[in-house]
């Protein structure tokens, strides 16, 4: 039996590795068609958000008054206090979505000066 080099070592090593990169950039998920949601998809994702919060401070506020048998202060209460967490998911979604935009342009504009 011959003796193993330092050179065949490193030769088998560097088509191991080779073998191993095919075989992680086979298995690498593909991007998502969807990814991308067109505008209408992230309005109507404010609009939830925002009724989402409204109907929560209702709830809250409509079994608080029943609980303690109150006049509907603590409906009133929560209602807007849904409203302003509500408001501000929306903000912090179209904060993302503005720096998602600003991101894409980065790219777009380092694409174009390469």
């Amino acid at each position: 039996m011959a003796p193993v080099t330092d050179d065949d070592q490193k030769q088998r090593m560097a088509q191991l590795e080779a073998k191993l990169a095919a075989a992680r950039k086979a298995q690498e998920p593909k991007p998502r068609a969807d990814e991308h949601y067109s505008m209408a998809n992230q309005a109507w994702r404010m609009v939830i958000e925002l009724v989402a919060g409204l109907g929560i401070g209702f709830g809250i506020g409509f079994g608080l008054d029943h609980l303690f048998g109150t006049l509907p202060i603590f409906m009133v209460l929560f209602v807007l206090l849904g409203l302003v967490a509500g408001v501000r998911v929306m903000l912090r979604t179209a904060q993302e979505i503005q720096e998602q935009k600003l991101a894409e342009q980065a790219d777009e504009n380092a694409k174009a000066q390469d």
